[in-house]
């Protein structure tokens, strides 16, 4: 089975202090994964390396190793065509006059806009169109940034990310900022987009938010994997207690998670 991303004793080290610390992780391109820990547990490092903006920690004698799709070597045109990445940090840094037609075509070039360089394909425009239908944006494509909503713009994003047709889709905290109603929309809509064939790997700290086709949870704590494994196995009190430092409790109903604080 070919590997999505395969990670070998991969450290990141920014001003003297180790972020991630000796990694090593391995995502099937069949698989659906969460990716869960605290605030400063490495989850937004590890998003940063797959998107080229840091490189891991060098050892002569013991180099680290880091491949996309068999890729050693990456640059954002490969990336795009094998993962498709959904910050949210992008949301912002659109114009708002900007049609989310061209949010979306934009995808294919890692640009905030599409410009008089770029070249658009008719397969391109497919991809628009058929991202579009896939997150129910097909008749929102005029609609400019400024005046859609926050969760059609996340859909938006989602869609840009599709549009080049990737083998995984990486979501990094996509339900941040969402209110509970929406949260749960979207992790129903995930439920129905995994199922048809798109694979995802979902950085989160929230149990809800883990879609149903998500089989596979990894644990991220002081840039370090302390738990991975299946789902039903890792969500589990006393592993939620040690990834939080704290006596949390943790509940399933129809294969939701759900975890609190006792007492």
């Amino acid at each position: 089975m070919q590997k999505a991303l395969e990670m070998r004793n991969v450290s990141v080290v920014k001003d003297g202090n180790t972020i991630l610390d000796s990694i090593d992780l391995e995502v099937n391109a069949d698989e659906n994964v969460a990716i869960i820990g605290p605030n400063g547990s490495g989850k937004s490092t590890l998003i940063k390396l797959i998107r080229g903006e840091l490189l891991p920690y060098y050892e002569e004698d013991d180099p680290a190793v880091m491949r996309i799709f068999g890729m050693e070597n990456w640059n954002l045109e490969d990336l795009r065509k094998t993962m498709g990445i959904v910050s949210m940090d992008l949301q912002s840094r659109f114009p708002p006059d900007m049609p989310l037609y061209e949010v979306m075509l934009s995808g294919f070039f890692g640009s905030m806009g599409i410009f008089r360089n770029h070249k658009v394909t008719e397969s391109m425009a497919q991809g628009v169109l058929d991202a579009a239908a896939t997150m129910g944006l097909e008749d929102m494509l005029e609609a400019s940034v400024g005046v859609v909503s926050l969760g059609e713009m996340r859909r938006a994003l989602i869609a840009r990310a599709l549009a080049p047709k990737p083998g995984m889709l990486v979501l990094d905290e996509p339900m941040t900022g969402l209110d509970v109603v929406m949260r749960d929309r979207f992790r129903r809509m995930f439920d129905v987009m995994i199922p048809s064939g798109i694979n995802v790997m979902m950085i989160t700290h929230e149990l809800e938010d883990i879609p149903l086709g998500v089989k596979r949870v990894i644990m991220l704590k002081g840039g370090r994997k302390i738990f991975d494994g299946p789902k039903d196995e890792v969500l589990i009190s006393e592993n939620l207690s040690a990834l939080f430092d704290e006596d949390i409790s943790v509940s399933e109903s129809g294969g939701v998670y759900r975890m609190r604080l006792k007492g």
